[in-house]
C-alpha cells in the first residue's frame, strides 16, 4: 500500500481520512526530517546559551515568570503532560485519535516546534503499528490548543495511559510492548510541543469535512428520488434558472438533480398536475447548495489548519528567532465547524419535510403511510415521528460553541475558542443527518414500490436498487430501527461513497 508521506505542509483531508479510517502507511519525508533538526538545533543552542524560553526554561500558562533549573527541563515535560491529561467523557471513536496522531505529527514536521524528529516516527509508529490513544472527548476548551486530549494522547508514547491494541483496550505500556515499541524519553520542549495545537478540533473537522461532502451528494440523491415518487417537477432546475442566480454550490445541486432525473417516467410538466411544487421540493438546488457551498469554506480552513504550525513558542531556524504567539488558539476552527453544523443540520430540516410529503395522503396521493392495510399496519408513520425527532435536535446541537469565552490558568489565558465543543456537537448533528436522510431514502424506496420501481430514471432506479440491497420492502409491519440503522450507516460506507460518485460523475462537482 502507498505511503502518505508527511511534509507538515501537503497533507489533504482525503489522506486524513484514508489514514484514519483505513489505516494507510504514513512516512516522514528527508526533507520534513531536515526541518525538524534544524528547529531542535535552535533548542540545544538556545539552553547552551542560557536564554529564557517559554515552556523550555520555564513554567507554563500562570507559570511562565517561574524559571525551571537545567536538571529539571526533562521532568517538566513530564509532568506537564501528567498534569494536562485531565479529560473526562466518553473517548473519541477510534478514526478520531488517529487522525489526532496524524495531524499532531503534521504539524511538527512543520519544523516549527523544537522537537527531535524521534519524536515525529514514535507518533508515525503508532499509526503503523495499530497502537491508538484512548483520549477522553472532554476538557478542552480550544485556547492553547486542545490541552486535555493531546495530553492524554502523549501519556501513551511515554508508556502511560490507555490505549487500544489489536482490538482490545489495555495500559499504555502493556500496548507498546506488544507494538515492539518502548516509552519515549521526553527532552525539553517536547511535552509542551505535543500538547499545543489544535489536533482535536482539527481531526473532527478534516473527518466531518470528508464525510459531510458525501452527505451533500446524498441529500441530492434522496431528493432526487422523493421527487420522482411524488410526481415532481424537474423544469425548477433548469440551468437557465441558474444562470440569474449563479452560486456555485447551487449550480452543483441542480446539475445533480438533473443528472438523476433524467429519463425518469414519474416527473410531470408544470400544470399537469399541479402549477409548482411545494419548497422541499423545488427549492432543493437553492437549500443544498447554499451547505454546499458552506462547505467549501469549511473544507479550505481545515485544510490550512492541518497544515499549519499550532504549537508555542514558534522556532525559526532561517530568521534565528523564537516567538511565543498564539497560533495554538482554536477560533478559526471554532467558528467553522459551528458553521458546518448549521449546514449539516439544512439538510436534514428540508429531507425530513419530503418524507412527511411521501407519508401523508394528502400531499402525496399515495396510500397512508406508504402501506397497504393501513390500519393494521402502521407502515411508515414512526419512521418520521424520528426523523423529525432528530431534526428538532439537531437546532439545539446548531447552537454555536464559539460565541462562548470562560478564562482559564488565573487569567492568562482570558479568551478561549471552544471549538472542541463545536467539533463534538457537528459530529452528534451529522450522525442525525446521516439517519435522517436514511429515512427519506427507505421512504423514497417504499414509495416507488407502490409505483413502480421500473417508471424511476436509470440514477432513479440504481438508488432504488442500493436501498433494496439493506431494507426489504414493507409488505406488513416490523421492527423499523434496524433497517434505519443499516440504511445510515450504509450512506458512508465505501460502497455508499462509490455509488456517489458512479451517480454523479459527470457533474461539476
Amino acid at each position: 500500500m502507498e505511503f502518505v508521506a508527511l511534509t507538515g505542509e501537503h497533507l489533504a483531508i482525503d489522506a486524513v481520512y484514508q489514514v484514519a479510517v483505513h489505516h494507510q502507511p504514513v512516512s516522514l519525508t528527508r526533507e520534513a526530517a531536515t526541518k525538524l533538526a534544524a528547529s531542535r538545533s535552535m533548542v540545544t543552542r538556545y539552553l547552551d546559551e542560557g536564554r529564557r524560553i517559554y515552556g523550555v526554561t520555564t513554567g507554563f500558562g500562570r507559570f511562565s515568570d517561574v524559571v525551571i533549573e537545567d536538571g529539571d527541563r526533562a521532568q517538566l515535560q513530564l509532568n506537564l503532560i501528567r498534569s494536562h491529561a485531565a479529560g473526562v467523557g466518553r473517548p473519541f471513536p477510534e478514526d478520531v485519535a488517529r487522525a489526532m496522531l496524524l495531524l499532531r505529527a503534521n504539524a511538527l514536521a512543520r519544523g516549527n516546534s523544537g522537537v527531535r524528529p524521534v519524536v515525529v516516527e514514535r507518533l508515525l509508529d503508532f499509526l503503523n503499528r495499530g497502537v491508538t490513544p484512548i483520549i477522553p472527548s472532554q476538557g478542552s476548551v480550544g485556547a492553547s490548543g486542545d490541552l486535555a486530549p493531546l495530553a492524554h494522547l502523549a501519556l501513551v508514547l511515554v508508556g502511560e495511559g490507555q490505549a487500544w491494541f489489536d482490538g482490545r483496550q489495555m495500559a499504555g505500556d502493556e500496548a507498546l510492548r506488544a507494538a515492539g515499541l518502548t516509552p519515549l524519553v521526553l527532552e525539553a520542549k517536547e511535552g509542551l510541543a505535543l500538547i499545543n495545537g489544535t489536533q482535536a478540533m482539527g481531526a473532527m473537522g478534516a473527518l466531518l469535512v470528508k464525510r459531510a461532502r458525501t452527505l451533500a451528494d446524498w441529500a441530492d440523491i434522496a431528493g432526487s428520488l422523493s421527487l420522482q415518487v411524488l410526481r415532481g417537477i424537474p423544469k425548477a432546475f433548469m440551468p437557465q434558472v441558474f444562470d440569474v442566480r449563479p452560486h456555485p454550490g447551487l449550480i452543483t445541486s441542480a446539475q445533480n438533480l438533473r443528472q438523476l432525473l433524467e429519463g425518469s417516467r414519474l416527473t410531470t410538466e408544470p400544470g399537469e398536475l399541479r402549477v409548482q411544487d411545494a419548497y422541499s421540493l423545488r427549492c432543493m438546488p437553492q437549500v443544498h447548495g447554499a451547505s454546499r457551498e458552506g462547505l467549501t469554506h469549511v473544507g479550505g480552513v481545515v485544510e490550512r489548519e492541518i497544515n499549519s504550525a499550532t504549537d508555542n513558542p514558534l522556532f525559526f531556524p532561517e530568521i534565528d528567532e523564537v516567538v511565543s504567539a498564539g497560533n495554538f488558539h482554536g477560533q478559526p476552527l471554532a467558528v467553522v465547524l459551528d458553521y458546518l453544523g448549521i449546514l449539516l443540520a439544512e439538510w436534514a430540516n428540508i429531507s425530513e419535510r419530503r418524507t412527511e410529503r411521501m407519508v401523508n395522503p394528502a400531499l402525496s396521493g399515495l396510500p397512508p403511510f406508504l402501506v397497504n392495510q393501513g390500519g393494521l399496519h402502521s407502515g411508515m408513520m414512526l419512521a418520521q415521528y424520528t426523523a423529525a425527532s432528530l431534526v428538532s435536535e439537531n437546532k439545539v446541537w446548531a447552537h454555536p460553541s464559539s460565541v462562548d469565552s470562560i478564562p482559564t490558568s488565573a487569567n492568562q489565558e482570558d479568551h478561549v475558542s471552544m471549538g472542541t465543543t463545536a467539533g463534538r456537537k457537528a459530529l452528534v448533528i451529522l450522525a442525525n443527518v446521516q439517519h435522517v436522510l436514511a429515512i427519506e431514502l427507505i421512504a423514497g424506496a417504499q414509495a416507488a414500490d407502490l409505483l413502480g420501481p421500473e417508471l424511476l430514471s436509470p440514477a432513479g432506479q440504481a438508488i432504488y436498487g442500493f436501498v433494496r440491497q439493506f431494507v426489504a420492502p414493507w409488505d406488513e409491519d416490523r421492527v423499523l430501527a434496524p433497517d434505519i440503522e443499516r440504511m445510515a450507516q450504509a450512506l458512508l460506507s465505501d460502497a455508499g461513497m462509490a455509488l456517489t460518485q458512479a451517480l454523479l460523475s459527470g457533474s461539476d462537482r
